[in-house]
């Protein structure tokens, strides 16, 4: 007999399983399809409204996507994906952005793209000497809300303008007309009266009334309605606003931002430009900027390293002392840790008022005790001592931290290492010199290096106590004795005056790489010191 090969039939459930498969990928595709049209709309209205940026960041995010899900290999990621979206846009974008303004003008008076500025710009309108003004009274629809004007001309001529179109008396069936013209009856409108009027002239004035070409908006004075013609007109061959009112002529100016007549004067809001490093030479090399940004500094520099010495220090010592055994350590040790639980806004409120030298606690004891006059010492004026004020208090709100990981780490220290010690007949401060420190920055290094960055930034402190004041006299920019780049940079971007953003993020991106560099140096000096240890 001839054996007959037989083709085993596809099962069903093989059937239903390629069908799942097939609508799962069909789903898929449709699903990311939606997406893709959507963001790129989205993109499209961005890069209308000249917001670039964030429109080369949805791209990106919106190509990632799409690889993540039309590649097999990139098949793991697919779950991740809406994190990794979240994180390019929220962490990410921002950093790249403030690394962008950084070279740009953005601030005051240049806070729009060029393409929203022109739209400002053009939205300007002005009453030609030609056009005469027309007096109005307002209506309103029973049934829409919406408003309406009769008008009457100078040549004594009226009409009903609506938003959009206008009719005349005879189309709209008004009758009754008072001694000044205007109907006392309009079927489905209520007049209103002067008082009506003007507690809703905001939302009137928003409105236009009357046919596209020849609309009629409210002038300033109550009662009187023209048809404004725009007053600034660009024109992109000359990349220039055309003022129609005074024939001038506005050519943007790339190098500052502004569009500029050919005598210098400038039209507000200016438009956001590239400046290069502009910012940055104002940094390192204006004497008007570097005298105060010397001094923050330094101020800076010192405020974190004796912060985090002396809360280290404190923490330390607490956390030795109880390691020896106490009465009550539970009890005094949750009473330590008070200045920590509590949230830090409180706490540096609390401290301020403590610190008021004239109704602080603090200095009211130390008045009395080396008999000074009210106001001493001055907590909150002088240079020297807002700066004793803020270590103070940044070491009683660090100080819980390191007594609470330097407990911990000193248990990790084998106890047969004091032993040896002590039979070689090392005294105690021998022993915590040569054998405790050492092994105890070894665990508790890399906390330090965090703990001095977190001090370098630490805007809360300075600004809540006195807000880096007292301020330095005689500076270009807004800075006080006690600020910290953080602060200072604060206030140059949201400060008062000019809001200098460009040069507030340049700042920002220099202060970002010092810390990196400060980060990278100190765990190179832990790795020698593990080593050396080891």
């Amino acid at each position: 007999m001839t054996a007959i090969d037989v083709k085993p039939e596809s099962s069903p459930r093989s059937k239903s399983e390629r069908s799942a498969t097939t609508g799962g990928t069909i789903l898929r595709l449709l699903g990311l399809l939606i997406f893709t049209a959507f963001s790129l709309f989205f993109i499209y209205l961005l890069l209308s409204d000249g917001y670039w940026p964030l429109a080369a960041i949805i791209a990106v995010i919106t190509l990632v996507i799409n690889y993540i899900f039309l590649r097999p290999e990139a098949y793991p990621m697919r779950w991740m994906s809406p994190g990794l979206a979240f994180m390019l846009l929220i962490s990410v974008y921002p950093i790249l952005f403030t690394i962008y303004i950084s070279f740009t003008n953005f601030g005051t008076g240049h806070l729009l793209p060029k393409v929203q500025a022109i739209e400002v710009l053009e939205q300007r309108t002005f009453l030609p000497e030609a056009g005469g003004t027309l007096t109005y009274t307002v209506f309103r629809n029973d049934e829409t809300g919406e408003y309406a004007l009769w008008l009457i001309g100078p040549a004594g001529n009226s009409f009903f303008a609506t938003i959009g179109d206008e009719l005349a008396a005879n189309v709209i069936g008004a009758s009754d007309l008072d001694e000044e013209g205007v109907p006392t009856i309009i079927p489905g409108w209520t007049r209103l009266t002067r008082a009506e009027t003007v507690r809703n002239i905001t939302a009137i004035s928003q409105n236009s009334f009357g046919r596209e070409e020849s609309a009629v908006q409210l002038t300033g004075r109550l009662g009187q309605a023209a048809q404004l013609q725009p007053r600034f007109v660009y024109d992109p061959e000359q990349d220039a606003m055309i003022d129609m009112r005074d024939n001038v002529t506005y050519f943007a100016d790339p190098a500052t931002g502004f569009f500029t007549s050919a005598d210098g004067a400038t039209l507000n809001p200016g438009f956001q430009v590239t400046v290069g490093l502009k910012n940055y030479q104002r940094f390192f090399a204006d004497p008007s900027y570097r005298g105060p940004l010397l001094l923050i500094f330094a101020w800076n520099v010192t405020f974190a390293l004796l912060s985090v010495i002396f809360s280290f220090a404190l923490g330390l010592m607490i956390a030795v002392v109880f390691g020896r055994g106490m009465p009550g350590q539970r009890i005094i040790k949750s009473l330590l840790i008070i200045p920590f639980a509590v949230p830090q806004v409180i706490t540096l409120l609390v401290w301020r008022g403590i610190l008021n030298p004239l109704e602080g606690v603090i200095p009211n004891l130390l008045q009395n005790i080396f008999n000074q006059p009210v106001g001493w010492p001055p907590f909150l004026a002088d240079p020297y001592w807002v700066k004793v004020a803020l270590i103070v208090i940044n070491v009683w709100l660090a100080y819980p931290y390191f007594m609470l990981i330097s407990s911990g780490a000193l248990q990790a220290i084998p106890t047969d290492m004091y032993e040896a010690a002590d039979i070689d007949g090392a005294s105690p401060w021998q022993q915590f010199r040569g054998l405790t420190l050492p092994l105890l920055l070894v665990s508790v290094g890399p906390l330090l290096i965090s703990s001095f960055t977190v001090n370098f930034n630490s805007f809360n402190v300075i600004y809540l106590f006195n807000s880096g004041g007292p301020p330095m006299v005689g500076t270009s920019t807004p800075a006080g004795h006690s600020d910290i780049l953080i602060s200072y940079v604060y206030n140059l971007a949201f400060g008062r005056g000019s809001n200098e953003f460009g040069y507030a993020s340049a700042i920002t991106f220099i202060i970002f790489l010092m810390m990196i560099v400060v980060t990278l140096f100190q765990n190179r000096r832990m790795q020698a010191w593990e080593e050396t240890t080891n």
